[in-house]
């Protein structure tokens, strides 16, 4: 019960660590290439009550994705269109990346010095560790998930701005991935959310085998933390050997 706590604390903690400096980093390069609109409306700020969208928020404590309140944004206000509509559009995910690269270590130093103290100091000081070492770990893996996630070309997602910088402004599939890409999302969202449920509590392994099969999301997940975060790890695997 104690780790349950501890574990859904943890996941609260590092969402925020997700999301906050996600939305800070595309207000920032927003203002950056000239449009005003995001520090207007308070969004240029790392204060997660701003940022944070109540849906989203407990989709990804949940599940480990979901999605804050896009910043405000009017491109028509960027000194060069395309390259600010690029620019941040990908900001969130590049800050993402390295809050991932940095939150491994923490959690890689946390594993080797701490763990060891920790598990001979008493169970108050057991479950302290346990609990900075899996809200790191979590901070690691869902700062990779919205690396992918973010990536998806579906509004509102960053993806969905990408496309859109690198596309003319109306075209059919920028018009479909607009209109139905929240509704799709939603429907990913919560078909993972059902296939966690029944891989968690049906005990028949083929069962479990053939719900996996369909978790849509469970694939970007496995490709963000193991693809996508192989470089991390093997760069501090290789550093913290020297």
């Amino acid at each position: 019960m104690i780790e349950k706590i501890i574990e859904l604390l943890a996941s609260v903690i590092a969402v925020i660590f997700v999301f906050a400096p996600h939305e800070y980093a595309h207000a920032f390069v927003a203002y950056k290439n000239g449009d005003p609109t995001a520090k207007m409306c308070g969004r240029l700020t790392l204060n997660p009550i701003k940022h944070i969208d109540p849906t989203g928020f407990i989709m990804c404590a949940l599940v480990g994705f979901g999605w804050a309140k896009p910043v405000p944004v009017d491109p028509f206000n960027f000194r060069n269109y395309k390259k600010g509509m690029f620019t941040t559009a990908i900001a969130g995910v590049v800050v993402n990346y390295i809050i991932a690269f940095i939150a491994y270590l923490i959690y890689v130093i946390i594993s080797r010095y701490f763990y060891p103290v920790a598990a001979a100091g008493g169970a108050a000081l057991a479950y302290f560790e346990y609990f900075l070492r899996y809200c790191f770990y979590l901070i690691f893996a869902y700062g990779l998930y919205s690396f992918v996630f973010n990536l998806l070309p579906l509004y509102p997602l960053d993806g969905f701005r990408i496309v859109q910088s690198c596309t003319r402004e109306v075209n059919p599939v920028q018009k479909f991935l607009r209109t139905y890409g929240q509704m799709i999302l939603i429907i990913l969202i919560v078909e993972s959310f059902i296939c966690g449920i029944v891989v968690d509590r049906v005990p028949d392994i083929r069962v479990k085998m053939i719900v996996n099969y369909f978790d849509i999301l469970g694939y970007v997940g496995w490709f963000a933390e193991n693809i996508i975060g192989f470089p991390i790890k093997a760069a501090w695997g290789w550093i913290l050997r020297i």
